[in-house]
């Protein structure tokens, strides 16, 4: 979809035999932004006429591949941008390390931005120094950086993937969690316990566990209120389940507005569905609709939705250059809705 400008910062990606073959028997939908690093979970956001993407910067780490994410090992980020989608893509220097931001120790996860009145807001999760991810912030004058983080997470954060919507009235909300590796079944509380379940409450016929929200301080600093649960309905009103895979929230919130309705759109981790639901307030409910992309090339999905020059467009990411799970690269192609506000299924291979 769009040629690449890297600036270095990684290595070209390389890939077995079999993953190689298995690649070349696919036909894509779309093809990956860049290739000279590898990236994933790509929240992008128009700004000044440009688009700007955060995305998650993969590294080819030591550690095993477990249920937690234990092998997702990022440690820093860089932003990407383009004028146009098709157009040229730039790879800006290293925005964050993990090394700048004092209370964090390692795995520096999902990102999202904002702006407001001037500054560029980088929000981040990343395990503290007692294993427990937290959600930080940095600043910055220039979308690409580099962001100066704040000495301490935002204070009551918690969990992983924080996506921040600002409404048409200027008001801005955190939506933030993610249960197995993401940890939000270890803070049901709001208070972090390390021998907590490794995957959901383990509840299959009851309730599942459900994102949060917070609506921002005026300086986009802090969490203006306790975080709330963001409710995901059936067409009768009634609570999503956790035995219910296909549906249930995972991991990946994002939020975007369409002819006055608020779209809440997640992944649904171990079925590797980006599913959404629609709802009347930025706090929800949200009532399921469907959803937007099939399964990718990949185990995880996660996902943003922005609006440029009258099209909308989906940004996603697979595995397609590295065939590892790990390694990924973000993509993009054009979402469509249909008469009645629903979104068109989106497959991500041409059958």
């Amino acid at each position: 979809m769009a040629a690449c400008n890297g600036t270095g910062g990684g290595p070209e990606p390389t890939a077995s035999a079999d993953s190689t073959q298995a690649a070349a028997d696919k036909k894509y939908l779309s093809q990956p932004l860049v290739s000279e690093i590898y990236t994933a979970d790509p929240s992008a956001h128009v700004w000044n006429g440009k688009i700007y993407i955060y995305p998650s910067h993969d590294i080819d780490g030591p550690t095993p591949e477990d249920d937690l994410g234990s092998h997702f090992e990022m440690r820093d980020y860089r932003v990407l941008s383009m004028d146009d989608v098709g157009g040229k893509v730039t790879i800006g220097p290293v925005a964050l390390d993990v090394k700048q931001v004092p209370w964090a120790s390692k795995q520096m996860w999902a990102p999202d931005a904002a702006f407001k009145n001037g500054t560029y807001y980088l929000y981040f999760p990343a395990k503290d120094k007692e294993g427990a991810f937290r959600i930080g912030v940095a600043t910055s004058k220039d979308p690409m950086g580099p962001f100066k983080p704040q000495p301490q997470p935002i204070k009551g954060s918690y969990s992983i993937d924080p996506a921040v919507f600002t409404d048409d009235d200027g008001q801005s909300y955190m939506y933030f969690g993610g249960i197995w590796g993401g940890q939000l079944q270890r803070n049901v509380n709001g208070k972090y316990d390390p021998e907590g379940s490794k995957t959901d409450l383990q509840a299959d016929d009851k309730p599942a566990l459900l994102p949060r929200v917070a609506r921002m301080s005026g300086d986009m600093l802090e969490f203006a209120e306790t975080p709330r649960e963001v409710k995901i309905v059936d067409d009768k009103g009634k609570l999503l389940l956790g035995g219910d895979h296909d549906r249930r929230f995972f991991e990946a919130a994002w939020m975007h507005k369409y002819k006055g309705k608020y779209y809440f759109s997640y992944s649904t981790g171990d079925t590797h569905h980006l599913a959404y639901g629609i709802g009347d307030s930025p706090y929800g409910p949200f009532t399921y609709k469907g959803r937007i992309l099939e399964p990718v090339e990949g185990w995880t999905t996660h996902h943003s939705i922005v609006e440029k020059d009258g099209k909308w467009w989906l940004f996603y990411a697979d595995s397609q250059l590295s065939g590892q799970t790990r390694l990924r690269n973000v993509k993009v192609t054009q979402l469509h809705y249909n008469e009645d506000g629903t979104i068109k299924t989106i497959d991500p291979f041409v059958r």
